[in-house]
């Protein structure tokens, strides 16, 4: 099983029947015995409050056991309701158990009943809506990774087949390219020879690379796989025990397959699960709780400098993925224009710019840069997935261009508002240095390491260190 993409989706099935069962717990208790549930239950010779934390957990247990978390090639409402049902059933048995054990003879037996059959109504109705929603977010782009397959034999196009029938992992094979292979009609383009990988890598968005080359042409992966490591790409080797060798790979099950995984960078999935659903959670409720500071800030532009107010600009994000970024504006309507006028003032060396005392700047601009409140309308950036609060700084396209190769592994994480590089060397004039403070953190990222950045960032806000 290709754990990187299963196992955020398996956390969240089993966070939320966890959730759901122990609520169902209490809105039972307290729709049998009214807002005296717990004294009820205390009278029975049970905390109810620990009751229903033990019932979720005993159901998550169970759905597990039954196997309900594990990735199928096909969905099935019908089997998902049976199993569902079947670890309702089992439960049930344990709840009479544990109840006959301790002696409570006087709980209600229609309260177990309804609770059962409800929390399996629940769990069956959060996988359809889940499903509905995960699906519609992938029609629209959302929470899809991107896999090239190289190779155009029937290998190649039976893996791809393979990887598309799950869609649960959220995989789409853009397409192949060709090692002079070609013996079947493929179902999806060929896109390049082989010897184009690299232009293809920068010119389309592509999180994985698949190697499913003939025999004879071994000799291409460990070069394919040197480029995709310096590029922070992950690469999947399918095979059945006689492929090629390859170090520093994992071995995973996937679909009666044994996949060889070479994973760069961050993979540890439920932890960015997590870093997710915090930027998600923090961006929001910092974009309701600033709402006055944004219509105060946006009244002063308007006053000063005239509209607009937010300055809309394309970057490159996670994987080559172009967004538009969005910040306070802080240079005249035509600054953009005049860039090779104040080239000159750069003060970085290399695919950046950066000038202090930039004579583009509108009059709120040096203030709001200062202080770093341009940068506030990025945490709609981040709620909408496009960045992170913290990563490597989100580069122009025209930067990208110009990237050497080792550069270009600072885009296998989402950009952030902040990073490593702005609390450790912001005043850096070495663009290779900034880069390398970036793949500093993306080699020892965590979260401890996002929430200690996100601390030191204050300090430099209040100071009025803005980049």
């Amino acid at each position: 099983m290709i754990r990187r993409h299963t196992t955020a989706l398996r956390a969240l099935l089993m966070a939320g029947d966890f959730a759901a069962a122990a609520l169902l717990f209490v809105v039972v208790s307290i729709a049998r015995y009214g807002p005296g549930w717990i004294d009820e239950w205390s009278r029975l010779g049970l905390d109810g409050r620990l009751a229903s934390v033990a019932y979720g957990a005993g159901w998550v247990v169970l759905v597990w056991l039954g196997g309900l978390y594990r990735l199928r090639a096909r969905w099935s409402l019908r089997a998902d309701a049976v199993g569902l049902l079947r670890a309702a059933g089992l439960l049930s048995l344990a709840v009479i158990t544990l109840l006959f054990v301790v002696h409570v003879s006087d709980a209600s037996r229609l309260l177990i009943g309804v609770l059962l059959v409800a929390t399996a109504a629940l769990a069956v109705l959060a996988r359809i809506v889940l499903r509905a929603l995960l699906t519609a977010a992938r029609r629209r782009g959302y929470m899809t990774r991107f896999v090239l397959m190289v190779g155009a034999n029937p290998s190649a196009q039976d893996f791809a087949d393979r990887i598309e029938r799950h869609a649960d992992l959220g995989l789409s094979v853009i397409g192949h390219l060709s090692a002079s292979d070609a013996t079947v009609s493929l179902t999806r383009p060929v896109i390049a020879p082989l010897d184009e990988i690299e232009r293809v890598l920068h010119e389309h968005v592509v999180d994985e690379v698949a190697i499913c080359l003939p025999v004879e042409r071994w000799d291409m992966v460990e070069p394919v796989t040197r480029l995709c490591a310096g590029e922070g790409r992950v690469v999947r080797i399918p095979g059945d025990g006689r492929g090629p060798l390859v170090a520093g790979g994992v071995s995973e099950d996937f679909d009666g397959l044994t996949i060889t995984s070479l994973l760069y960078g961050p993979d540890r999935a439920v932890a960015l699960f997590l870093k997710r659903a915090l930027d998600a959670t923090l961006a929001g409720l910092l974009l309701l709780v600033l709402s006055p500071l944004f219509a105060a800030l946006a009244l002063n532009i308007v006053w000063r400098d005239g509209g607009p107010v937010l300055f809309r600009q394309t970057r490159v994000g996670l994987n080559g993925r172009r967004f538009t970024l969005f910040k306070f504006r802080t240079m005249l309507r035509d600054a953009e224009l005049r860039q090779e006028e104040v080239a000159h003032l750069n003060e970085v060396r290399g695919r950046a710019f950066k000038a202090t005392n930039d004579p583009r700047l509108t009059r709120s601009g040096p203030f709001l840069r200062r202080t770093g409140l341009d940068e506030l309308p990025q945490l709609w950036n981040v709620l909408r997935g496009d960045m992170s609060l913290v990563g490597p700084r989100p580069p122009l396209p025209s930067e990208v261009e110009g990237y050497d190769v080792w550069h270009r592994r600072r885009l296998s994480m989402k950009p952030g508002i902040t990073g490593l590089w702005q609390v450790s060397a912001r005043r850096e004039a070495e663009f290779d240095r900034w880069v390398a403070i970036d793949l500093e953190y993306i080699d020892r990222w965590s979260l401890w390491l996002d929430l200690k950045i996100l601390v030191r960032s204050l300090p430099a806000i209040v100071a009025q260190e803005g980049r």
